[in-house]
């Protein structure tokens, strides 16, 4: 087996977004385990310069804000990487099921039309297993302080799960994802130095727990589990009974408005995506296989291609990592490396990452790696959208997707063969 090795030392396309907060190193040498005594679910200001927030925009870029229920022009296809595969251009209802936005998949109208929620996790061993994450269209792995990574899950069926966990603090860049997708977002705490206003502010649909610094708690929806030997920040769960019944208190608006922007162009049913001119890829490293301190490298995370089912299986720790709702092992039909600017925000080790703009990504999918860039200039309220070389929007193929964001900065250490 030849090892396929990618570095990003020197990036083929720069991040156009610089972030505006300092440089402070002082974090990086804190462990996983320091992790744990951030007590994050009440956190107060550390010491840091005032940020701001910057605009984004882009005359030539309109954010591809189409509306998905209108056809589009695909006549590129049969130019994009050797193949011609129809895609999903209108979504049309079959037996009261539709095909949904974030998967491509078939499923009941009322789901496939309804906001999805974007439930905050941990990712760290003293976490593990997580509960319902099996049943998330859509993963978002980003790094946080300690230099592991934590995840954003965004469900839009789980209405057969009783409660989804545990939950842990916000990070404001999961925010904008989150944001993008229109989803509402769910957490248990806070970095309150750069998450708090941004939580509170109208631009955010929240369902928070009720902790410093959250100025509109939604306690009806969070509980405990008892779970003897973890720590008490692993115990706590979002529920769907009292998230229905924050939802409706809040009065947020429960389906797609007409401003939403799909994340994905997916290949219509009963086609792949094959991409046969491009590299083979059955084994991707997003930190390599060595420990490094740019979030992937604590544990060793990676994921295997299996022919025959076209997914992408999850490891962690060396082991498989599993859901405990119904103890399979995770896998998703697409993974993306998106690659992100990030900074050390303070002497707490908070980061920050540049999620508009512009940057590289990697796109594995159908045992494929195609290279790519990410571009996202048309506000909080769309996606970022993934480009072949060529400019040309890339098709997925159905199913979920984990999209891990790259520190560019580490981007070094990615791996794939």
């Amino acid at each position: 087996m030849v090892n396929k090795m990618v570095k990003r030392i020197k990036p083929l396309l720069f991040s156009a977004v610089l972030l505006c907060f300092p440089f402070s190193f002082s974090g990086c040498g804190k462990s996983a385990a320091d992790e744990l005594s951030l007590g994050e679910a009440n956190e107060k200001p550390a010491d840091s310069n005032e940020t701001t927030n910057k605009e984004y925009s882009k005359d030539d870029i309109d954010g591809n804000s189409q509306n998905y229920d209108e056809k589009t022009d695909n006549s590129y296809m049969a130019e994009n990487g050797g193949f011609d595969t129809p895609v999903i251009e209108k979504r049309i209802e079959k037996d009261g099921k539709i095909q949904s936005y974030l998967t491509g998949q078939w499923l009941e109208k009322e789901k496939a039309n309804k906001r999805p929620i974007a439930v905050m996790i941990p990712n760290n061993t003293p976490a593990l297993p997580q509960y319902g994450l099996s049943k998330a269209a859509i993963i978002y792995e980003a790094p946080v302080e300690g230099r592991i990574t934590r995840l954003m899950a965004v469900f839009e069926d789980y209405d057969e799960l009783e409660y989804i966990g545990p939950v842990r603090s916000s990070r404001d860049y999961f925010v904008y994802v989150a944001m993008g997708y229109q989803a509402i977002y769910c957490n248990w705490g806070l970095a309150r130095p750069y998450v708090e206003e941004l939580l509170r502010s109208d631009a955010v649909q929240n369902i928070s727990c009720a902790v410093e610094g959250i100025h509109n708690p939604s306690d009806e929806a969070f509980g405990r589990i008892r779970r003897p030997g973890y720590a008490t920040e692993f115990t706590g769960y979002l529920f769907m009974d009292g998230l229905e019944k924050a939802i409706k208190r809040h009065k947020y608006e429960t389906e797609y408005d007409s401003r939403y922007v799909p994340p994905f162009i997916f290949v219509d049913e009963g086609y792949r995506a094959n991409y046969e001119d491009m590299e083979d890829a059955a084994y991707l490293y997003p930190g390599g296989r060595e420990e490094n301190s740019g979030g992937y490298g604590f544990y060793n995370p990676y994921f295997e291609y299996d022919e025959k089912d076209k997914l992408y299986y999850r490891y962690q720790n060396g082991k498989k990592q599993m859901d405990e709702y119904d103890n399979s092992q995770l896998a998703v039909s697409n993974v993306v490396f998106q690659y992100c600017h990030g900074e050390v925000r303070d002497k707490k080790d908070y980061l920050a990452f540049g999620v508009h703009g512009e940057g590289d990504a990697l796109v594995f999918t159908n045992g494929k790696v195609i290279e790519a860039t990410w571009q996202r200039y048309g506000g909080d309220a769309t996606p970022a959208k993934f480009y072949d070389k060529n400019g040309r929007e890339i098709i997925f193929n159905q199913g979920k997707t984990w999209i891990c964001n790259i520190w560019e900065e580490y981007g070094e250490y990615v791996e794939y063969e």
